[in-house]
């Protein structure tokens, strides 16, 4: 049976005005910057005032370690916001917004997946609200401000070698990983070796999605650190004069962005930092403003629970003062097979006992995400292929882990296929959770590593040179200590292998390097062979994707 692409579904979408979506908010016609008649920007005034609002649920979705048969996290997320509409409650979706990257590399699009999906997925999918294009711009100015600094006498005794500030683009390029820079002579100033990142990885980034107004955001691009001098002390980039300018071309992109479902029901996408390079989540602006404006809002972190949902836990949460109500793991059978060791292209036939081995991974998850003090239910995303005895496995198994796996179907149904999970989820949230993250502040920063390692991926020990130590030793000095850990690192595996799926046990973490985002507010823990800027694969998306004779893009799905 062929099914129609998420596109020409979402083509096929009926649209209602982007004013008659914050009406159901409650947000004015003056308070909404309409980009288009489907999309608008919430001011800052009508976010202030809706501080004194009581907090609605929150939900978070997470998934297993992604695999290439699919999890659908995103799909998940969206289905539940229109299940949890669809029974009769105030919901509101906040996802992140797409890296054009990825999109043009191996995803192909980010805004859902059939009959869940928000819209418009093109423009999502693409320049959006332009967004990433600010941040791009507000990064890389200050890139341009450090060099031209050197260049006119170098006032604040940079040492050329220790420049950290590296460049961004939202593209998939690794040419571009170390480049040599200020070629050409004089003129050009003092040649050095740079390095771009990909902007989903930049502390700018970062710092957008946490930063709680445009106060904050200055404040914390002021103490971002661009580079040290001969005797190691600091150079921040308030030292620069870049703050003001930087938070001049961020103004829009602060705002969060409102769409909508395919069901007509409200979504802010906002912000989109990596989670195996940042921190993953979409911005506390529009996560604390639905939960002032909606009964439940679902939200997603990236890739699968031991990164992005540690990161929401530990980070973004210990950040901005929130607590989950409810967390949903998103499997599937085909992910459960893989686990397993059966292969992609084997999928499609009834494997009941490579299930049941597959499940390892999905109990590592539950068992780590209750370790939070919070209540877990399984979202199983339904597959056409799976059979009844291997659905029937998968909750057998999830029931002996002490939580339950709903069956979902909103892929082909939208919320109508995810109401049990709905139902289930307000039961939870209603009941509340014991929140506590993984570690206090006071922690030093190698044990709060160290912890991670241990009691998430299950990890024997860290392996850190005495120059990565005496970093975090020296970053305690200098009052950085209290800061949360961001664990850069495969997403496709509990260990930094990420060839090595289900629950491994016996290995080692190495971190070859760690970085301090100080405006950001995290200590980055580098391991393995994990890239701050992805190469495209051998056959990227970007090959198919096109305009049709009729001017429509094909190719996103």
């Amino acid at each position: 049976m062929a099914y129609k692409s998420d596109i020409e579904i979402a083509r096929e979408a009926k649209k209602k005005p982007i004013l008659e979506i914050g009406a159901k908010l409650g947000i004015a016609a003056e308070d909404l910057l309409p980009y288009g008649h489907d999309k608008a920007k919430v001011s800052q005034s009508f976010i202030d005032s809706v501080q004194g609002n009581k907090n609605g649920k929150l939900i978070l979705v997470t998934a297993i370690n992604p695999t290439p048969a699919g999890e659908g996290k995103t799909t998940t997320t969206v289905g539940l916001g229109d299940g949890l509409n669809r029974i009769g409650k105030k919901a509101v979706i906040c996802i992140r917004e797409a890296s054009l990257g990825p999109n043009f590399g191996m995803k192909g699009g980010a805004a859902g997946g059939g009959m869940a999906q928000v819209v418009p997925m093109e423009e999502m999918n693409l320049h959006f609200t332009g967004d990433f294009h600010a941040i791009t711009s507000a990064h890389n100015l200050l890139a341009a401000m450090i060099d031209n600094h050197i260049y006119w006498g170098n006032a604040l005794e940079i040492d050329t070698r220790r420049v950290v500030w590296r460049r961004v683009v939202d593209m998939n390029d690794r040419a571009l990983r170390q480049i040599n820079c200020s070629l050409g002579g004089v003129a050009n100033g003092f040649p050095r070796e740079a390095g771009f990142d990909i902007t989903v990885a930049s502390e700018v980034m970062a710092i957008l999605c946490l930063a709680k107004n445009l106060q904050d955001l200055e404040k914390r691009l002021g103490d971002m650190i661009v580079a040290y001098r001969r005797d190691k002390t600091p150079v921040y980039c308030r030292d620069l004069k870049a703050d003001g300018a930087m938070t001049v071309l961020l103004k829009d992109a602060m705002q969060p962005n409102l769409v909508q479902t395919l069901e007509n029901n409200p979504a802010f996408v906002h912000g989109g930092p990596f989670a195996n390079i940042a921190h993953g989540c979409n911005s506390v602006t529009a996560t604390t403003t639905a939960l002032k404006l909606a009964d439940y809002v679902v939200t997603e972190a990236g890739f699968g629970a031991d990164l992005g949902a540690e990161k929401f836990m530990n980070i973004k949460c210990r950040k901005a003062g929130l607590a989950p109500d409810a967390v949903v793991l998103v499997a599937t059978v085909r992910a459960m097979k893989m686990n397993g060791g059966i292969a992609k292209a084997d999928l499609g036939t009834e494997n009941v006992a490579a299930v049941k081995k597959g499940c390892a991974n999905l109990g590592r998850h539950i068992g780590n995400l209750k370790s939070f003090g919070v209540p877990v239910v399984v979202a199983i995303n339904h597959f056409v292929s799976d059979t009844e005895a291997e659905i029937a496995a998968v909750q057998e198994f999830v029931k002996a882990q002490g939580s339950e796996a709903i069956l979902c179907k909103h892929w082909a149904k939208g919320g109508e296929g995810i109401e049990a999970l709905a139902q289930k989820v307000v039961q939870l949230a209603d009941k509340g959770s014991q929140f506590t993250p993984l570690y206090p502040d006071e922690m030093g920063l190698f044990d709060k590593i160290e912890t991670i390692a241990k009691r998430i991926y299950h990890a024997d020990e860290v392996l850190a040179d005495k120059s990565v130590r005496d970093q975090l030793k020296a970053w305690e000095a200098q009052g950085y200590g209290n800061l949360p850990i961001c664990m850069a690192k495969t997403q496709y595996s509990f260990s930094t292998d990420p060839n090595l799926r289900g629950a491994p046990t016996g290995h080692s973490v190495p971190v070859r390097e760690v970085r301090l985002s100080a405006g950001a507010g995290f200590v980055v823990a580098i391991c393995g062979e994990i890239m701050t800027m992805p190469g495209l694969p051998k056959v990227p998306s970007a090959e198919t994707i096109r305009l049709n004779e009729a001017g429509q893009i094909e190719g996103l799905f």
